[in-house]
């Protein structure tokens, strides 16, 4: 069912809310846009501008490496600024309220996280980008030491331990998903009663499968995006509106 107007929306989603047991959020990157994040694929969006690179890339070649940092290094001030948004804090009331017991995200940002998510709470599909990890033995590294290493030698770093490539801890086209995190994901949308996805275009396979397989398994699926999706004809309800608008009235519920 396609909400005819927001309040119907808002107050449907209500109900389910209140008559679920078990609600599972799946965000996307439109819930982070109005704390000041583009998206990737809409127009305007960050690969309008730059072209993605390859993980393989990235691993052959050093100057792909060194402008994969410049990219996150002229985002730095973004994300750094970027608080969480109505959505997020919408999301983390339902969490301290016992609702939700943990979020699968595409995003980056470690938005949910500082909304009041615990760390191992949020399910990371795409990985992080507010810190580093070499591609071999996974090292992790502060971003400003990857800083200072890029600015004194001119080029990205690579791991003090192994010698192989450091990179944004995120998951890069063509590189393996990460597996605990989809074993975990797998078993949420399983056993839930509610899935909730917001802010995804749901073009994004593996991660886009989970909605359906919640819906498979017996759980409402619920559908928060300003843009149809391919999904939206097995959803019990969908929402074409805002999503802090939507989900601001759920904020210290």
């Amino acid at each position: 069912m396609i909400a005819s107007d927001l309040r119907s929306g808002v107050e449907r989603l209500g109900d389910m809310i209140a008559e679920a047991k078990t609600i599972v959020p799946f965000t996307g990157a439109g819930i982070s846009t109005e704390c000041g994040i583009p998206d990737f694929r809409s127009p305007g969006g960050i690969w309008t501008r730059n072209r993605p690179i390859p993980f393989e890339e990235f691993v052959a070649s050093q100057e792909a490496r060194d402008e994969s940092w410049r990219r996150r290094f002229a985002m730095e001030a973004t994300f750094a600024a970027a608080k969480p948004g109505r959505g997020h804090r919408a999301l983390a009331s339902l969490y301290r309220a016992g609702k939700i017991p943990a979020i699968i995200t595409q995003n980056i940002d470690n938005l949910h996280q500082a909304s009041g998510f615990a760390s191992d709470h949020v399910i990371e599909l795409h990985g992080n980008t507010t810190y580093a990890r070499c591609i071999g033995c996974g090292q992790t590294y502060q971003l400003d030491w990857v800083k200072r290493r890029f600015d004194e030698a001119g080029a990205a770093p690579d791991c003090t331990v192994c010698d192989e490539p450091v990179k944004t801890a995120t998951i890069s086209f063509g590189q393996s998903m990460p597996e605990d995190e989809m074993q975990r994901a797998t078993e949420l949308s399983q056993h839930c009663d509610l899935f909730i996805a917001i802010g995804s275009s749901l073009v994004v396979w593996p991660a886009a499968g989970f909605p359906m397989m919640a819906k498979d398994s017996g759980a409402r699926l619920v559908i928060i995006n300003r843009e149809p999706t391919e999904q939206d004809d097995i959803a019990d309800l969908v929402i074409r509106h805002d999503i802090g608008e939507t989900l601001g009235p759920f904020v210290g519920n």
